[in-house]
């Protein structure tokens, strides 16, 4: 998604969750922290600290496999500690790719070059 963008459509959102924008507005209705503005015509606008909301809602329902009874109850009662939490996931998640990364390259370093002394 574009930085220098304050609003993004429910569209934009949507695609970077990779769900339907019917799920969106479902989230929308059972979750009251989730509240995009919407403009007089009745678009959605998502600023950043919606779409951080939807991908919290995101990763309860779809990667945590909560209910959505359960989702909200973490959101309502422990909202600070399950951000949080999600955020050192995104974080673990962020290391562990940078290290897959690390060693496909040690891999193809090891073939290319034959006259490193195997250990």
């Amino acid at each position: 998604m574009d930085d220098q963008k304050i609003f993004f459509s429910i569209k934009e959102v949507a695609q970077k969750l990779g769900v339907r924008e019917s799920a969106l507005r479902f989230w929308e209705k059972e979750f009251k922290e989730l509240a995009p503005r919407k403009t007089p015509g009745g678009v959605r606008m998502y600023d950043a600290d919606n779409i951080q909301m939807a991908e919290l809602i995101h990763s309860l329902l779809k990667e945590r496999k909560m209910t959505l009874e359960g989702a909200r109850m973490a959101l309502k009662y422990s909202k600070g500690k399950t951000i949080h939490q999600e955020d050192i996931a995104n974080r673990l998640k962020q290391v562990r790719d940078e290290l897959l990364q690390l060693a496909k390259a040690l891999e193809e370093y090891d073939k290319d070059d034959k006259t490193l002394p195997k250990p």
